[in-house]
C-alpha cells in the first residue's frame, strides 16, 4: 500500500497526491467514514461503482442459498 506525508497548513492538513492517484477533475467530493477518507469525483461520482461491476467473477454467488420470495400483499390494491 502506498503511503504519502501530511502536511499542516494553520489548521488545514495539506496532501499531494503522486501521479497515479491524480484526478482529471478540479473538484472532489470528500467523505469521511469513521477514520477513512474517501475522494470521489465530482464530475462523475458514479463511475467507480460501474467500473467494479465489472470485476465481479461469472459465478459470483452462484453457490449462494437464496430463499425462496415470500408472498406479499399488494401495497397499492
Amino acid at each position: 500500500m502506498n503511503t504519502i506525508r501530511l502536511f499542516k497548513n494553520g489548521s488545514a492538513q495539506t496532501l499531494v497526491l503522486p501521479d497515479e492517484f491524480q484526478f482529471d477533475s478540479d473538484e472532489v467530493y470528500i467523505k469521511k467514514i469513521g477514520s477513512v477518507v474517501i475522494l470521489i469525483p465530482k464530475d462523475n461520482p458514479w463511475q467507480s461503482l460501474f467500473d467494479s461491476l465489472n470485476l465481479f467473477s461469472e459465478d459470483f454467488m452462484e453457490t449462494r442459498q437464496q430463499p425462496e420470495l415470500e408472498q406479499r400483499e399488494d401495497l397499492f390494491a
